[in-house]
């Protein structure tokens, strides 16, 4: 056998259609683009027209809100910490914060800060430095003998505002 010899299976290379080649090609004279008029010709953009109706994406109502100051945060459970720190990648000694965790390989990258969550068991005492934790989170942590600390700013209260 030789390298000219080396041929694609049958069927594995399908060649396109050629239109526009005459009426005994099945695809000829209008080539497949049915009548004159505007989608006979090239550059057509009328997705969603529906012959002058009220297009269904205007009749339907808006929905949701969409807050553009969200921070997008890594979640991260208690139980992916333990883990991590069992393995060796995470060192308990030293405050854990993003940089520490990403770095350990526990997530993949930065965001905009961390939210720790209390799914999960700790056993070792840990120093955690996060821009928030839940209730359960701080409650475990402070239960194995660590601390958290929070980055995030304190929401201002009405009386404060005022």
């Amino acid at each position: 056998m030789k390298l000219s010899d080396l041929k694609d299976r049958p069927g594995a290379r399908k060649f396109a259609k050629r239109v526009g080649r005459g009426i005994g090609s099945g695809k000829g004279k209008t080539a497949g683009r049915g009548a004159k008029g505007q989608t006979a010709r090239s550059g057509v953009a009328i997705k969603g027209f529906e012959g002058g109706q009220m297009p269904l994406h205007r009749r339907l109502p808006k929905r949701g809100f969409n807050n553009v100051f969200a921070r997008k945060l890594n979640e991260l459970n208690l139980g992916r910490v333990q883990e991590a720190i069992d393995a060796g990648k995470l060192d308990a000694g030293a405050p854990i914060g993003v940089d520490a965790l990403v770095k350990a390989g526990v997530l993949r990258r930065a965001k905009q800060g961390v939210r720790l969550l209390g799914s999960g068991e700790l056993k070792t005492k840990v120093n955690f430095a996060v821009y928030g934790a839940s209730k359960s989170a701080i409650a475990a942590v402070e239960k194995a003998g660590g601390s958290v600390k929070i980055l995030a700013p304190k929401p201002e209260t009405s009386e404060a505002a005022a």
